[in-house]
């Protein structure tokens, strides 16, 4: 059986007993770092043999894990801090095994996520996690502004050494836009940062940071498609074709839908 294992966020305290149970059980323990996996199972007295499974070794190991699997062993697999199987190289791992019929349990614990929307305090019904900001402007621009007008909070992961930028792009954007920058959770210097993204701007953020943009921004009902996707040209400096997709997704309809709209306009 596959054991996906959540480990801390940062307090080497917060973990389960059934995690260390486990981890002490197990045949072996997929982690991404070991360095930093030899921290905690240190601090747990945790003797299992460690490892590496990360984006440049899985696809060498993952034949190996799923033939012990089979073979009736106990594999445990961690992040190197939270709930693994998210952003993390347990995605494929878990796929696999589900296409194959074997069997996998999740064991509940921190979730950085969850934890920073938490601490946020933002008021909500839903929300949406993105994962990791795209590196490139713009298709790091299309999440942001799709965070924008999501009718609920969006939660994602950024660099301490991006999140300056992304602020500063929030601020043009959008700048009435409540955001929380949470870092350090569950450490000596856990610290939220909340209020408008150029509120923020001074703030020196350092270790990792959760990024939560409170969405609710409303499109103009009465706007006509051609009208709207002009709006979205000037107010985020979109291409046309930008425009026309993000208008789509806002609107409801699809992309053919607006566009002919557009021509039909034209053609006027």
């Amino acid at each position: 059986m596959l054991f996906l294992v959540a480990t801390p966020i940062g307090n080497l305290a917060d973990i389960t007993l059934r995690a260390l149970e486990t981890l002490k059980s197990v045949d072996y323990i997929l982690c991404e770092d070991t360095r930093k996996s030899q921290i905690l199972c240190k601090k747990h007295s945790i003797e299992t043999q460690l490892k590496s499974f990360h984006k440049f070794s899985e696809k060498k190991l993952e034949d190996t894990v799923i033939r012990d699997l089979r073979a009736g062993k106990h594999v445990a697999l961690i992040s190197d801090a939270g709930t693994p199987g998210i952003n993390d190289p347990g995605q494929k791992l878990v796929c696999r095994c589900r296409e194959e019929g074997l069997e996998v349990t999740s064991l509940p614990g921190a979730s950085a996520p969850i934890v920073a929307l938490t601490l946020a305090g933002f008021p909500f019904e839903r929300f949406q996690f993105v994962g990791f900001l795209p590196k490139k402007a713009n298709p790091r621009k299309e999440v942001l502004i799709d965070a924008f007008f999501y009718p609920g909070v969006t939660v994602c992961f950024e660099s301490p050494k991006r999140i300056h930028k992304t602020l500063e792009e929030i601020a043009k954007w959008s700048p009435e836009q409540e955001v929380a920058v949470v870092r350090e959770m569950t450490k000596l210097y856990e610290e939220c940062l909340r209020g408008k993204a150029k509120e923020l701007l001074s703030s020196e953020i350092r270790g990792e940071v959760v990024l939560i943009i409170e969405g609710h921004k409303k499109w103009e009902v009465k706007l006509s498609p051609k009208e709207h996707v002009a709006k979205l040209q000037k107010e985020y400096d979109l291409s046309k074709q930008e425009a026309i997709k993000l208008a789509a997704h806002l609107r409801g309809e699809s992309k053919k839908e607006v566009y002919d709209c557009l021509i039909s306009d034209e053609a006027l």
